[in-house]
């Protein structure tokens, strides 16, 4: 089971409400929450694989997620092995950085 995210609301909940009821009720309360047709450890697989590849910073906090739902240390170094040659060498490099520093 998913756990109940509060991001949007802490970060943005009185600068920008309506992003982060979306944020939070939405993606991932509704979307997330959808186990039955995907289990939350291929949804963050998914979504660390999108992340890795526009190399944009939320991609540390999905490792995290990650890791909590379940995703090995395997698992994770064989994604970003596998996307370096689709995504980049220097993504790959970052994605490392952060994997090691969350399955120490």
């Amino acid at each position: 089971m998913v756990k109940k995210q509060t991001a949007g609301r802490d970060n943005l909940g009185e600068f920008a409400p309506k992003f982060a009821e979306l944020n939070d009720d939405v993606l991932f309360g509704e979307v997330w929450s959808r186990e039955s047709e995907m289990p939350a450890h291929d949804r963050s697989l998914i979504t660390v694989a999108s992340l890795l590849t526009q190399g944009v910073p939320q991609l540390k906090d999905h490792m995290r997620i990650a890791k909590e739902n379940g995703v090995t240390k395997t698992e994770m170094v064989e994604l970003i092995t596998h996307l370096a040659f689709y995504a980049g060498w220097p993504k790959a490099w970052s994605a490392f950085g952060y994997a090691k520093e969350i399955y120490k």
